[in-house]
């Protein structure tokens, strides 16, 4: 049946006074209302609509392994849009999401968190974008454009984060750093997920902010220091100089310039004097103010608090600028390494700074100095979980230390040695351990081999793990342990162990990790240790305990703090990531 003439003409007409209609009020509504209402006119006056491209997996891999710098994000690409079944990630009705632009902004800026910018900016998105603006009136070019772009985005994403949430130095793969703490498992596709608004997460994914405050507290450190070297660092004091409160010294306008940020002094005018001649300004005083914060650098940088200027406090005076940015910057990258979140409840020993941590419900309630071990038995980094406290326990001598320290005395007299020593050989382990004659042993020609026994320090004043042992299991044979040797608390430089760690406060930590534990009071684990009688307590339950490594931090009330890198993984760890 044909349709009339008349009824096209008017049916085409009241189009095109719709379109009109259309037109005259989007001029008077928002620059955004505007477009999309332009985007809904027939013909050449809005962009061209039809289905969004699809990918597949070819596709992606393609793409992906074409960039060199995306082949190592292979597998997070593949899963990104193998779980949204292919669909561009990036465009929402052929129009780039705002987070495209977002993104690009942070890797802009990726200088602040230590990381180089040009390390991410490895596709033309400008180029790519100009192209694709050009092409929306070619659907097929529009839409190849679109593909390419979609998964250079989410290829440039799983670039930056890999290195922003994980760090770009794999510690598990460069036998030189030490860190066998149990690694972030952040899942990298359910990350750009939630930055997209696919799906919901507890973690600051959405802003593309840090996952731990400790970080972000030394990101900002790094700003405050790199705008302190733009201003021209901070003055450098005389090799020679040796200050004690109370002394007069030219030096104190350098101190005061280094800590208290007053400006150079103006040359010193001449004073006159009676005679007609004129002497010099006296040397100002080294007291009060200055004191103070002299006092403040040393506790920030783990020296004693005595405010003498000399020595290490003058060496850390000295510590160049840069190397105070380089060592933040390393740091940095720890916490990268570091599980997204930590128990609410477990126990965290910084190495460097020689200091156990307590923490309850995410809060600290104490802490204690430690003892760790010396350079050539350094403690290793790592995590496990806490599973025994023992009591008055034996102390097991390794066998390094049998080769080492006791062979030329157990070869000459074993039975005197061990009654000396309190020590005595067993054949077997715990409560089914039993002597055996020393003499026996052929000592002169042991070795690790054919060392089938144990030799042990019987619990009591003399033992090496003093009265208190607490084991989380671990291929390191690595535990926490009371000392007799009190007075080694006192030094600000504790290493002195052969690997182990040795606690300020054992009878203290004892009661708080059995204070679960009915009948485990303070008075029962006096009365315990007083028989002499080593006694396993399984704790109620496992408590994680983290080993670190960290030289610089920032504490809540934003004081930067600096430690010696007495194991050198500082040093192991900037050759890779600075190299």
């Amino acid at each position: 049946m044909k349709v009339p003439v008349v009824s096209v003409f008017f049916s085409t007409l009241l189009s095109w006074l719709l379109c009109l209609t259309l037109l005259a009020t989007a001029a008077s509504c928002s620059q955004d209302q505007q477009n999309k209402m332009k985007a809904a006119l027939p013909g050449t006056l809005g962009k061209p609509g039809g289905p969004q491209p699809k990918l597949d997996s070819v596709y992606v891999v393609r793409q992906m392994l074409a960039e060199p710098a995306f082949k190592d994000q292979l597998e997070w690409g593949k899963k990104f849009y193998r779980e949204r079944d292919f669909r561009l990630g990036w465009f929402r009705g052929h129009e780039l999401v705002p987070q495209a632009k977002t993104m690009l902004s942070v890797i802009n800026k990726a200088g602040e968190e230590g990381l180089d910018p040009k390390d991410y900016k490895v596709k033309d998105f400008d180029k790519l974008f100009a192209e694709l603006e050009a092409a929306q009136m070619d659907t097929t070019k529009r839409n190849a454009l679109e593909k390419q772009i979609d998964v250079a985005l989410s290829g440039t994403y799983f670039n930056w984060a890999s290195d922003f949430y994980r760090g770009t130095v794999n510690p598990r793969e460069v036998k030189s750093i030490d860190w066998q703490v149990k690694r972030n498992k952040i899942k990298l596709h359910k990350a750009l997920m939630t930055i997209l608004k696919e799906r919901e997460s507890t973690y600051p994914y959405y802003e593309f902010e840090p996952l731990h405050p400790e970080y972000d507290r030394l990101k900002k450190a790094l700003a405050d220091y790199r705008e302190l070297q733009r201003q021209g660092g901070w003055a450098q004091l005389p090799a020679t100089t040796k200050l004690k409160p109370g002394d007069s010294s030219p030096t104190v306008e350098l101190l005061q310039q280094r800590l208290l940020n007053k400006p150079a002094p103006a040359t010193a005018q001449a004073v006159p004097v009676s005679n007609g001649g004129a002497s010099a300004a006296p040397a100002p005083k080294y007291d009060g103010e200055l004191v103070a914060a002299v006092k403040e650098f040393q506790e920030l940088n783990g020296l004693k608090p005595d405010g003498v200027v000399g020595g290490e406090t003058l060496k850390q005076l000295n510590v160049p600028i840069q190397s105070r940015i380089e060592q933040i910057t390393l740091n940095m990258e720890r916490w990268r390494w570091i599980p997204k979140r930590f128990e609410a409840d477990y126990l965290l020993v910084n190495i460097p700074d020689y200091k156990l941590h307590v923490i309850e419900d995410n809060k600290e309630v104490f802490d204690m100095r430690v003892i760790v071990g010396k350079a050539l038995n350094a403690t290793p980094v790592f995590s496990d979980k806490m599973e025994y406290v023992v009591l008055a326990p034996y102390w097991n001598v390794p066998y390094s230390i049998i080769d080492k320290e006791m062979r030329a005395n157990l070869t000459n007299n074993p039975v005197g040695t061990l009654d000396r020593l309190d020590m005595e050989v067993v054949k077997g382990s715990g409560a089914k351990a039993t002597p055996i004659d020393p003499t026996s042993v052929d000592w002169a020609n042991l070795t690790e081999k054919t060392w089938k026994y144990t030799l042990r320090r019987r619990p009591g004043p003399k033992n090496d793990l003093g009265d208190v042992k607490f084991i989380f299991p671990n291929s390191n044979d690595v535990y926490l342990h009371d000392t007799p040797h009190d007075e080694l608390f006192n030094q600000t430089k504790r290493g002195f162990s052969h690997g182990c760690v040795r606690v300020e406060e054992p009878i203290k930590l004892a009661e708080y990790l059995l204070r679960n534990k009915s009948g485990y009071d303070e008075a029962k684990i006096l009365d315990v240790i007083s028989q002499r009688k080593e006694q396993y307590v399984a704790l109620p339950e496992k408590l994680p305990v983290y080993l670190v490594y960290f030289t610089s931090w920032v504490d809540e009330a934003g004081k930067v703090h600096f430690r010696e890198d007495i194991y050198g993984h500082d040093k192991s760890l900037a050759r890779e990531y600075f190299d």
